[in-house]
This record gives C-alpha cells, sequence and structure tokens, in this order.
C-alpha cells in the first residue's frame, strides 16, 4: 500500500485529491496538512511514502517544508510538488530543495496516480508539458563556476555520458541506442551515478547536471 500525505490549504484539492487517490487500489491518504508545518511533522509522525506538496501556503511554505522532509534522509518520502501554474519562481525552489516530482493541479487524475506510483517506485516526474521550460529556467540559473563534477565525485567517463545524455531529455532505451549498449547497462551506469552524486531520482540527477554544468 503506498500512503499519500497531501498538504494544501485548498478545501477543493483536499477533497478531491482524496477522492481520486482514495478510490485508487494500493494508495490510501493517510493525512492532510494545510500548512508547511504541519506537513513537515505529519510527514514525520505518519511516514508516508509520497508528499503531495502545495508550494503556496500559510504557516511555512512548500519549499522550506520540502528541505525539511527530504534532509530526514534515505527513508524520506519523495515530494511530488502540486501547483497551479506551470512556471511558478517557487516549483524551480522546491525542485532544487529535493522534490523529485512536479504536476499541475489541472492534470487528468489518471496522471496524479501515475505520478503517485512513480515516485513511490523511486521514479521522478516532470509535468511533460513544462519539462523543457523548467529545464532552460534551471540553465538560465545556472551557478556561476558550477563546471564539471563537484570535487570529490569519482564518476566514469561512461556514467558521465549517461548523465549528460539523461539531462538531453533520453529515455533509458534512446541512451542505449545512442551509446550502443544494452538498457540494462545504461540502468546499472545510472544507478552507480546516482549513488556517487547522491541523487534520489532521475529528476534530481538531471538537477544535479544542469547545477555542474554537465546538460546542453
Amino acid at each position: 500500500m503506498i500512503k499519500v500525505l497531501l498538504a494544501d490549504d485548498q478545501s477543493v484539492v483536499r477533497v478531491g485529491f482524496p477522492y481520486i487517490l482514495g478510490h485508487t487500489d494500493g494508495i490510501a491518504v493517510v493525512g492532510e496538512a494545510t500548512d508547511g508545518r504541519a506537513a513537515v511533522e505529519l510527514a514525520r509522525r505518519l511516514k508516508p511514502d509520497v508528499v503531495c506538496m502545495d508550494v503556496r501556503m500559510p504557516g511555512g511554505d512548500g519549499i522550506e517544508a520540502t528541505r525539511m522532509i527530504v534532509s530526514a534522509g534515505p527513508d524520506a518520502p519523495s515530494v511530488l510538488v502540486v501547483t497551479t501554474f506551470d512556471l511558478d519562481a517557487y516549483v524551480f525552489g522546491a525542485l532544487e530543495a529535493g522534490a523529485s516530482g512536479f504536476l499541475l493541479k489541472d492534470a487528468a487524475p489518471d496522471d496524479l496516480v501515475d505520478a503517485v506510483r512513480r515516485l513511490a517506485g523511486g521514479h521522478g516526474l516532470l509535468d511533460q508539458a513544462v519539462t523543457r521550460r523548467v529545464i532552460t529556467e534551471f540553465t538560465r540559473r545556472r551557478r556561476p563556476g558550477a563546471d564539471g563534477p563537484a570535487p570529490g565525485h569519482t564518476l566514469t567517463g561512461r556514467e558521465t555520458e549517461v548523465i549528460r545524455l539523461l539531462a538531453r531529455g533520453l529515455s533509458n532505451a534512446e541512451i542505449a541506442d545512442e551509446m550502443v549498449v544494452e538498457i540494462s547497462t545504461v540502468k546499472s551506469h545510472l544507478g552507480r551515478a546516482m549513488h556517487k552524486i547522491g541523487a534520489r531520482d532521475r529528476v534530481q540527477t538531471v538537477i544535479w547536471a544542469y547545477q555542474h554544468g554537465m546538460a546542453p
């Protein structure tokens, strides 16, 4: 059973999302929070697998709440940022704070369910309608001097290549074709690279790549 915590100050969301997720096999909404501080406390107490996090809430916004929830360690829940605006500046801050996914509130019910399942399975997610624009914004915000892997990282040439191709938006199958290797080999290289850089999922790996000058 995938346990979900919902953090949103809009009552319509706190009614609609639990209805959608609660009527889906294998998913249960275990708690609801109306502000960031409550979300952090409930995440610690209820230990959900996924937190659906609004970014604009009173009493502590979703960015700081995301940072605190993710900082709990490797067993921390994945955070799915759910927002009304596809270019909301808060979204970028939340992703940089460690969120693993980004979905618009007007997404179809099936997309919400799929997003929760993907994050619970250790996969990141960006709404396909805005993925390129999100990546473009990260490129614009790239920190000066952040070129190449951070000190202490020992990525191999193949691991570096996989990250660069991932940052270009390629799937595992497309990366395998580009590198002329098996998909299983791509997964192995990517898994080792993510472990070395401390990334939880593909989304955080792409963000790391842009922050360290390893993306186009």
